[in-house]
């Protein structure tokens, strides 16, 4: 017997919240005082998931010690503490081509930043798209 997808993101989805603790918050918006001044200081949940939910993958990053499970989590952490924690401010690489595949995916960042918490969320017309945006950060 398998389970729906919703359920799989919902059940994936509770458990990344269970495990960081974050309180929410709207998508595409952070909250909270600004973090302390030159401290990177942060943990994230961050997912990537692809049409209507039809699969979906994460991994914990922490930061500065590029803790968790991340597999370029220096990188990402450098990334991140340059966009000051908001993973919507990330530039990626300039030059970085694409093909106009349609094959969204949808990714996820939520957990705390300098004691502020983030949640934000985006939807990328497909992989390549999202890696050229994001960098190192969504690159599991």
């Amino acid at each position: 017997m398998s389970l729906p997808r919703t359920a799989v993101a919902a059940a994936a989805t509770t458990a990344a919240l269970l495990v960081l603790g974050s309180p929410p918050a709207a998508a595409d918006e952070l909250q909270g005082p600004a973090g302390g001044p030159g401290g990177t200081d942060g943990r994230f949940f961050l997912t990537v998931s692809g049409a209507q939910n039809t699969w979906i993958r994460g991994v914990q990053l922490s930061c500065p010690d590029a803790g968790g499970h991340h597999p370029h989590a220096s990188e990402a952490c450098t990334t991140l503490h340059r966009a000051k924690g908001d993973p919507g401010r990330v530039t990626g690489a300039a030059g970085h081509q694409c093909t106009r595949e349609y094959d969204p995916v949808t990714a996820t960042a939520e957990g705390d930043w300098n004691g502020r918490p983030v949640v934000w969320h985006k939807t990328f017309p497909n992989p390549c798209a999202l890696d050229a945006a994001t960098g190192p950060v969504f690159r599991f």
